[in-house]
């Protein structure tokens, strides 16, 4: 790869956001009914440092849609890809966001290759070194230079160290300094490689002040955290913050701001139904997931928001709340939190459904399982003793549902607690112990002894 110097990087990043104006200026209607597709202008932030015109609206590209190839492997479906980012394109969208290690390690392939049919200065591409399993110089350098070559790129827009904050600085220092990695990033942002070098942050408050304070050091041109209105001061505080105080710690240091799981894994589209009959009470014809989306855009030091769109109605949905963007008043921005008050009491599992545990050796599907308890939970369908007056037909339900959506040989009686999964969970959730507690609920509701 040839070097990159300062005065080039001006040059693309003027060329990108002059593609990006363009596109800005409206989107287009693609084939397909009228009705299903958002319309209007994209909203846009300008990074303070380099002046990229960034889509509010990111595309977080590890939920792209999986299908079985001709051997039964799972493998991502590129067509559904080409005709998502293509549309995403159309409609104002510029910042992709990746890694080696989303979809078994196939999503930056596929992303690269639906991306390298547009003009390389229409869109940001963010990928980052996941080298979780093996840190050693050889493997993270390989890793940093295979990503080159599956997302068909000369430079990277942002980059980002994947994950850090659990174990604080001893863990990110065995990652990224002993292994001389952050030497030889660093040098491959000076030489125009990488324009923008972050990272991505889950853990506790102390680790986060551990990993800002080496800004000093690295000089940080952002950062990615987990913010949404749950999570603005409702997170346990051991296993991840309150976004509002990691909000104020990167606004006081003028760090733009990606932000990630705006939708709590997609908890927050689905919630429980007292809370959506408030919601539609507001905006009628406006998704819950809208006010999410609308909560965290009205914050002016946040540049992205990523969301991981598989299908293309999740895409239109999301649009409509950022072609013509309405922040939230202060009234409604009190509004949601309230609601996230409300939310608060009900005890579900903080599972944001990112794959990363899986797949389990045993076959388990975790995230589903979560999934499954956490909705009758928000719906309020959980039988919970036989005192309840509709208790037999919510037992029914539960169990016919849960064999419905979970194979026999992938539910919750499987897990012997082996706990190689803990490892690899950014909410730090004790897995074992969650599927042993729901599976002991599932007994319970088999032989009638709630």
């Amino acid at each position: 790869m040839k070097d990159i110097n300062r005065r080039d990087f001006l040059k693309m990043a003027g060329a990108g956001a002059l593609a990006v104006g363009a596109a800005a200026c409206g989107a287009k209607k693609t084939s397909g009914p009228a009705d299903s597709l958002a319309e209007g202008t994209m909203e846009y932030r300008i990074n303070p440092n380099n002046g990229d015109k960034v889509s509010l609206l990111g595309y977080g590209c590890m939920r792209w849609k999986m299908i079985k190839d001709e051997k039964g492997k799972d493998i991502i479906d590129q067509d559904s890809v080409n005709e998502l980012v293509d549309r995403a394109i159309e409609a104002g969208v510029n910042y992709f966001d990746t890694s080696p290690a989303y979809l078994q390690g196939q999503s930056e392939k596929a992303s690269g290759l639906a991306l390298s049919r547009h003009p390389r200065s229409s869109y940001y591409i963010a990928t980052k070194l996941s080298n979780f399993r093996d840190s050693t110089p050889e493997a993270s350098k390989k890793m940093y230079h295979d990503s080159f070559e599956q997302m068909q790129t000369e430079y990277f827009d942002y980059y980002l160290m994947h994950s850090i904050g659990r174990g604080g600085y001893k863990a990110f220092s065995k990652r990224y300094e002993e292994n001389g990695m952050m030497d030889f990033l660093l040098k491959e942002r000076e030489a125009g490689r990488i324009r923008q070098m972050g990272f991505s942050f889950h853990g506790s408050q102390p680790e986060f002040d551990e990993m800002i304070a080496l800004h000093d050091k690295y000089k940080w041109d952002f950062v990615q955290i987990e913010m949404n209105y749950m999570d603005w001061q409702h997170a346990d505080g051991k296993r991840n913050v309150n976004a509002d105080y990691l909000y104020d710690c990167l606004d006081k240091r003028e760090l733009p701001i990606v932000v990630m799981e705006p939708l709590l894994g997609g908890r927050l589209a689905t919630v429980p139904d007292n809370v959506t009959r408030q919601f539609k009470e507001r905006e009628p014809d406006k998704s819950v997931a809208s006010w999410a989306f609308r909560f965290v855009g009205s914050y002016p030091r946040i540049l992205t928001i990523l969301s991981g769109m598989t299908y293309r109605e999740h895409l239109e949905d999301n649009l409509k709340s950022f072609l013509g963007f309405k922040p939230l008043t202060e009234e409604e921005l009190q509004f949601v939190k309230d609601m996230a008050g409300i939310m608060a009491t009900y005890p579900t599992i903080n599972c944001t459904h990112c794959n990363y545990c899986m797949p389990c050796p045993y076959g388990i599907d975790i995230p589903e399982i979560f999934a499954h308890y956490n909705r009758h939970v928000n719906d309020g369908t959980v039988a919970q003793s036989q005192e309840q007056a509709n208790y037999s037909k919510l037992r029914r339900n539960y169990l016919l549902s849960y064999d419905k959506a979970i194979p026999t040989l992938r539910q919750a009686d499987h897990c012997i607690g082996c706990g190689q999964c803990l490892q690899h969970c950014p909410q730090s959730i004790d897995i074992p112990k969650e599927l042993h507690r729901i599976d002991r609920y599932i007994e319970k509701l088999k032989q009638n002894k709630l």
